[in-house]
């Protein structure tokens, strides 16, 4: 029983199938096509733990007002074998179900026995998934656009992988192109420069201009002199960046992996043309029909397949776009390394891209519902109630290196998950640092924190954890500790609906409540000095329970869950 909430919804189904084929076997209601049998929660407590419309859904086959076929409905019902306690009409005809409690104390044994591999869950049977995310130009520093990315895809990347799907976590490196041309031009103007005097050479004015340019070429010139001077243009900036490149990546791979983020792969787009996929790509678009010249260009006709207007994909001057290496790079995912799924993160201003990449893949005879592309908004910055624009510690804008420095991993990660992947995020850097319950991820890691406290002062006057099964659970029937548990039953849940939505924010909402219901609970009920042993025991049953689900959720949003603060 691991998704508790889906085993609920299963047999609650069954019982009113069940009872719609007694009611037409005594001809109570007339046969008629039942369609899926929704199972909600209802927002309102007082209509029970869960719901269903059925009645409303067969009124105009079964030839009968809602309220009536509900009625007809619950009288045929059995429950034997099943966690129902009663059933009540309600509406127009809701069928609203009360459970006992015994599926929360069976949720309890649950997370006792599988500890930290609760919550796992097996909708993705094994399929194979790439989550290609952060991806930045390898030209520069990461910035926060990187940065919210970086969280959101590898929490996302999380999540699926504890759904059962075979994830892969993918970097995608654009080492070819416009932007390393313009990378190579950057580095050789400030080689010579730092060789000859800035008056030597004008700096392009569409150059890299970062700082890092130059301390490359200052390391560059320590180790290998002016040798590059006699040779032509070309030849020294290839070499350059040859130098620099590789730097730079490394310094966004151990920049990602300071961060929590540690990719599975790392993908050349330049492999794409040393390989002969870009070429092979071009002509297969070509032989199905899905281009035409016009201009001196190569058009793609992306308006055939959904689009509003046709993109080049080979310039007039012979040079393959982005486009073109960006459908060649799919052509790999899908068919050649055979992944069932592709997930791509970017930000919100690449959503023309999306349309024109689910083209693509349908021109290379792939479904495109088999790609997701996953839209983030902006994320704005508040330091003193200001926008912060400038690090405190370079003067410049501020990179992810320098958001770790000042609020940490974990601050930058949680609130990073906070909101949904379309919206906004203002990230209040003061907020982000401040031990006090305002900042979410210290008041999650405060319930925490305070728990292990908790068990080792237990343990200390020698009141331990006791095995699950020797535990009267019956006895946890005060409001708090009903509400704690029917949050901590819902954890599996949780991970099959972000697993769905793409939506990692949920886990966050979901552990904030976690921490909440539990500091009620703490305030509320007594542990050491509990109503007799059996109460004692089997609060310290829940109390345990609840720091397995914090840890968890933590672990999954690679956030640290410290046991003393």
């Amino acid at each position: 029983m691991t998704n508790v909430v889906e085993v609920l919804k299963s047999q609650i189904s069954e019982v009113v199938k069940n009872s719609l084929s007694r009611a037409v076997a005594s001809g109570e209601l007339p046969e008629f096509e039942v369609g899926e049998i929704v199972i909600e929660t209802p927002r309102e407590k007082e209509h029970g733990d869960f719901s269903t419309n059925i009645a409303m859904q067969a009124a105009k086959a079964a030839k009968k007002a809602p309220r009536q076929i509900a009625d007809i409905i619950i009288k045929n019902m059995e429950f034997e074998g099943t966690y129902v306690e009663k059933v009540e009409t309600a509406g127009p005809g809701f069928i609203n179900f009360y459970l006992n409690n015994l599926w929360l104390y069976d949720t309890l044994k649950t997370i006792q026995t599988m500890k930290d591999k609760y919550g796992e869950i097996n909708v993705g049977k094994g399929s194979k998934v790439m989550v290609e995310f952060v991806s930045a130009n390898p030209t520069g520093p990461l910035h926060m656009g990187n940065a919210r990315g970086g969280a959101l895809g590898d929490c996302i990347a999380s999540v699926l992988s504890k759904a059962g799907y075979d994830v892969t976590r993918e970097f995608y490196v654009n080492d070819a192109g416009n932007q390393i041309e313009k990378f190579g031009i950057s580095l050789e103007a400030r080689y010579i420069q730092q060789l000859k005097g800035e008056d030597a050479v004008e700096f392009p004015e569409d150059g890299y201009h970062g700082e890092d340019i130059i301390e490359h070429m200052k390391d560059y010139i320590a180790i290998n002199g002016d040798k590059l001077l006699s040779v032509d243009s070309e030849q020294r900036r290839k070499e350059l960046v040859e130098f620099a490149l590789p730097r730079n990546i490394e310094r966004i791979r151990s920049g990602m992996e300071s961060y929590g983020v540690k990719f599975d792969v790392w993908f050349s787009e330049q492999s794409l043309y040393d390989s002969g996929e870009l070429k092979d790509t071009l002509e297969l678009l070509k032989n199905n029909g899905h281009t035409y010249e016009k201009d001196g260009a190569i058009w793609f006709k992306t308006s055939e397949l959904g689009t509003e207007k046709d993109e080049v994909i080979v310039r007039n001057n012979g040079l393959p776009t982005y486009f073109a290496s960006d459908i060649a790079y799919h052509k790999n995912k899908f068919l050649k390394r055979n992944y069932d799924r592709v997930i791509n993160l970017l930000g919100a201003d690449h959503h023309g891209h999306v349309a024109r990449m689910k083209a693509a893949v349908k021109a290379i005879d792939v479904d495109p519902d088999k790609l997701d592309v996953v839209l983030f908004q902006l994320v704005r910055l508040y330091r003193n109630g200001e926008i912060a624009r400038m690090s405190k510690r370079t003067g410049k804008s501020i990179s992810l290196t320098d958001l770790l420095e000042e609020v940490g991993r974990d601050a930058a990660r949680f609130i990073f998950n906070t909101k949904a992947s379309g919206s906004h995020i203002d990230f209040d850097l003061d907020l982000a640092v401040k031990q006090s319950n305002e900042n979410p991820v210290y008041y999650v890691q405060y319930a925490h924190a305070r728990i292990c406290s908790m068990i080792k002062r237990l343990e200390d006057e020698n009141v331990k954890l006791q095995s699950v099964d020797s535990v009267d659970l019956t006895k946890l029937v005060a409001k708090e500790e009903i509400e704690l548990m029917k949050k901590l039953a819902e954890y599996p849940e949780e991970i099959r609906i972000a697993a769905e939505t793409l939506e990692p924010s949920r886990l966050t909402r979901y552990v904030l409540d976690v921490a909440g219901l539990f500091h009620s609970f703490y305030n509320a009920c007594k542990v050491k000095d509990a109503e007799g042993d059996s109460l004692r025991n089997a609060r310290v049953v829940l109390v345990d329970s609840t720091r397995v689900v914090i840890k968890n959720v933590l672990d999954l949003l690679s956030i640290s869950a410290p046991e003393k603060m």
